[in-house]
């Protein structure tokens, strides 16, 4: 290659990574159903490899506890741990990983069209949530496109009927199934064969460890053609609690520990499958 084609090549390179950040939607925050004007870290609007991109949707309504009919304005369901919770594992990764991460998160409205730029997702509260058609195409596109989502934070017989009822929409010819242990997510980083049961907050009050009928926990995942996962779920469990409250003394280490570790091997699943 001459040097002048080769000062094309880069020159066209560094013109694609602009492009990409240009059209990239901007970092924005929204008031959660817990917290409002969460403080932002200075080195918010850093140029990163990875964002923890959380899903925006709507509720089901009259179910969702916190349906917000306004649910593109925040303060609805899909804010449950937001921002804190994304925050706390953006700073996990950081230090855990050699993964590029910015310090703030972005919520992804699936509308917009701009998933694309994140590929790794998270949804909470999937249990109460109610995809639109288009929303339910958009993700589909998105998986198949190489997208990673993670749901989390949802209970018992009823929620998990609510959350199928929209994800066979996304997936009416792919099942459901258990996440064998020997399943490369689980040893990406860390062994995570030992897992258990990890409570949401509601757990320093009441003592239990299950939510609703929802004794025992699952990880479930729907998989390609290739056997690589798509959508990994996390349910009868609440990672986003054991994130938030990572820095809480009263919230028991073992849980946070464990959630903290599920992330770091389901992000760096993503960016590697």
């Amino acid at each position: 290659m001459t040097l002048a084609r080769a000062h094309l090549v880069v020159f066209g390179c560094l013109v694609g990574v602009g492009v990409l950040y240009a059209f990239q939607r901007p970092f924005r925050q929204y008031p959660g159903v817990e917290y409002e004007n969460f403080p932002v870290p200075p080195d918010w609007n850093e140029k990163t490899e990875w964002v923890f991109a959380r899903l925006m949707y709507p509720p089901m309504p009259n179910y969702g506890f916190f349906a917000n009919p306004n649910w593109t304005e925040g303060a609805s369901n899909w804010t449950i741990d937001y921002p804190r919770s994304d925050r706390h594992v953006s700073q996990a990764i950081r230090r855990l990983t050699r993964i590029h991460v910015r310090s703030v998160e972005q919520p992804v409205n699936l509308d917009e069209g701009d998933q694309y730029d994140w590929p790794w997702l998270y949804g909470v509260e999937v249990g109460h949530w109610k995809l639109t058609d288009p929303q339910v195409q958009a993700l589909r596109e998105f998986l198949l496109r190489g997208g990673f989502f993670m749901t989390d934070d949802f209970h018992g017989t009823d929620e998990w009927a609510v959350f199928v009822a929209s994800m066979s929409k996304v997936f009416p010819d792919r099942p459901i199934v258990e996440i064998p242990n020997g399943d490369a997510i689980f040893h990406t980083v860390y062994d995570l064969d030992d897992r258990y049961q990890v409570p949401g907050a509601q757990y320093l009050y009441s003592g239990r460890i299950y939510e609703k009928d929802g004794k025992v926990p699952h990880w479930r995942g729907i998989y390609d053609d290739k056997g690589r996962i798509m959508v990994a779920m996390c349910f009868n469990m609440d990672l986003g609690d054991s994130w938030e409250h990572a820095d809480n003394p009263q919230y028991p280490e073992r849980f946070s520990a464990l959630g903290m570790r599920i992330a770091v091997n389901y992000v760096v699943y993503a960016m590697t499958h």
